[in-house]
């Protein structure tokens, strides 16, 4: 399971058809698979099942087995972290001689990468794309048939993600092995890609620390903000003739322009954004205003890229010609596909959103005309669009069903890894309760076990958050406690001392950004957010992927 939400009918509808194909042209691309892997197997690599998003691990693995050097276990832990999945079950066919030979190709094709000029003609090619769309004020037709259309050139920008994501693994997975087999430092890797300076999904957080001490600095704006964040939109924009009010509000209207497409659930078209819902950002720039001055994003980033020069030096030094040759486009090609991964993700991003807007625009319409519920749009199919605009009273008794049962599987915990069919839902979990949480907990001197992250070890206060938009009193020296990260997360991370996350892997965003940012970070801590008691006294290493309860609060 790779999606923590249910989709949206709507959503996953307009997606379906795309999505398995998307994956294979990848995976075809590297050359570790053919077309004839895949005969036969309908949705073979990607698929809802019970409304829930999940990648087909056995084909990874499958990749794992063609590349010599690799291992199914190191697969596992590039995607899963760690999980219950069982083991690889070797079948004819699985290994293929030239498979292996056209994947070792495309391996030293990667590694001579040094940059990605293509993710820049992308993102011109998205304002081009934007600018031809019906605008927000367009006739009710225009829309209607825009969210009809097949959307191309999005699934476009979706498989070149896909593939620059594959490359970044492989690149970071050559440069591990460098470390670990010739310097004896596996941890060294991913202190070697730290402090790049050049992640947009980082970015976001520099804009709301600058917003955070323009706050911080002023005493209209921290009344205004100290009043609580319940109506804080309101009274700001109601008090703009004050200079520094309005000063803040033009700052904070080109922060949404820039980054209004970022959001929880961001791949999601019916979920808010920072555009959409304003006090969502206005929630992250509460806590960055707390925040520690010495925690600055700049400065956190010039003292990684210092290091991270220093530890260059010193393992260029340690190595022979050629190991020193095949270190150098590891190391190179590790950086750009690290940066280059989350700017692709932030370019399709920023096209979902335009499809958003115009999802929400036709929905407002829709509901001012036949007093609907805006929301109702998200639970009808793409192919019942054309019926559903015509006459939605005729689709109540639908989305009512189709609403009914997203609740209910939002309650449920579904399984994580499944073989062959996905378990009946009846036999699912529910979600714990409050109280059940609080019977896990772990005591004093017990320790959850994950994977490393980024490295380093500190002490702080356990704060358990499970929404980005409602951070409580995240604050300096505490450590964030989180069951995912996304990069509506990644202004939280500023103040922290260290992140841990109940899933993620290698790759995931919460690793790149703590990376970026200098914090310790463990991932795939399980049930880390049940289990540590919110405002104990933790302790994080990051190196050996550990968390240790040191005082309960």
């Amino acid at each position: 399971e790779v999606y923590p939400e249910v989709y949206y009918p709507l959503s996953w509808s307009t997606t379906a058809a795309e999505s398995d194909t998307m994956f294979r042209d990848s995976m075809t691309e590297s050359g570790a698979f053919t077309p004839a892997d895949f005969e036969g197997d309908e949705g073979s690599i990607a698929g809802v099942y019970n409304g829930y998003a999940y990648l087909n691990l056995s084909v990874s693995r499958v990749m794992a087995i063609r590349l010599p050097g690799a291992t199914v276990e190191d697969v596992d832990k590039s995607f899963l972290g760690i999980s219950e999945a069982p083991p690889h079950q070797l079948e004819k066919g699985h290994r293929n001689l030239r498979a292996s030979f056209n994947i070792l190709r495309y391996v030293w094709r990667t590694l001579g990468i040094d940059g990605l000029p293509e993710l820049e003609t992308d993102k011109l090619r998205v304002k081009e794309w934007t600018a031809r769309l019906p605008a927000l004020d367009a006739p009710f037709d225009e829309l209607k048939a825009f969210l009809q259309s097949r959307q191309g050139f999005i699934y476009a920008l979706f498989r070149q993600h896909l593939t620059i994501s594959g490359q970044s693994a492989l690149a970071l997975g050559v440069l591990e092995t460098i470390c670990r087999d010739q310097l004896d430092d596996a941890s060294l890797a991913l202190r070697l890609v730290s402090g790049l300076g050049d992640v947009e999904s980082a970015d976001p957080s520099q804009a709301l620390w600058s917003l955070g001490r323009t706050v911080a600095q002023d005493p209209t704006l921290t009344a205004h903000f100290d009043q609580g964040l319940d109506g804080l939109a309101d009274r700001l924009r109601a008090d703009a003739a004050a200079l520094d009010v309005a000063a803040f509000l033009a700052h904070f209207d080109h922060f949404l322009a820039e980054f209004g497409s970022r959001g929880p659930n961001e791949w999601e078209a019916a979920c808010p954004t920072w555009g959409t819902d304003h006090s969502l950002p206005l929630a992250l720039i509460d806590r960055m205003r707390c925040a520690d001055p010495g925690r600055e994003p700049a400065l956190q980033i010039s003292r990684l890229a210092a290091e991270r020069s220093e530890l260059t030096t010193q393992a260029r030094a340690d190595l022979n010609w050629l190991q020193r040759r095949i270190f150098d486009k590891a190391l190179r090609s590790s950086q750009v596909l690290a940066a280059g991964r989350e700017r692709s993700k932030t370019t399709i991003i920023k096209a979902i959103h335009e499809l958003r807007l115009r999802s929400y625009e036709l929905a407002d319409r829709l509901a001012a005309e036949h007093g609907i519920d805006p929301g109702d749009i998200w639970f009808v199919l793409q192919s019942e669009i054309e019926d559903y605009v015509a006459e939605p009273g005729a689709f109540a008794s639908t989305i009512a069903e189709r609403r009914a049962m997203r609740d209910h599987l939002s309650e449920l915990v579904p399984p994580f890894v499944f073989v062959g069919s996905i378990p009946p839902i009846s036999e699912w979990e529910r979600r714990p309760t409050a109280a059940a949480r609080a019977e896990d907990q772990l005591a004093a001197g017990e320790q959850l076990v994950g994977i490393s992250g980024a490295a380093g070890k500190t002490r702080g206060r356990a704060c358990v958050v499970t929404d980005p938009g409602q951070p409580g009193d995240l604050g300096p020296g505490d450590v964030l406690v989180a069951p995912l990260t996304d990069p509506s997360w990644t202004p939280l991370f500023v103040p922290a001392e260290a992140v841990v996350v109940d899933v993620g892997a290698a790759m995931s965003h919460a690793v790149i950004v703590s990376r970026e940012l200098g914090l310790p970070c463990v991932v795939s801590a399980t049930d880390a957010t049940r289990r540590i008691p919110h405002g104990a006294m933790i302790e994080v290493d990051g190196s050996s992927g550990t968390v240790t309860v040191i005082e309960l609060p």
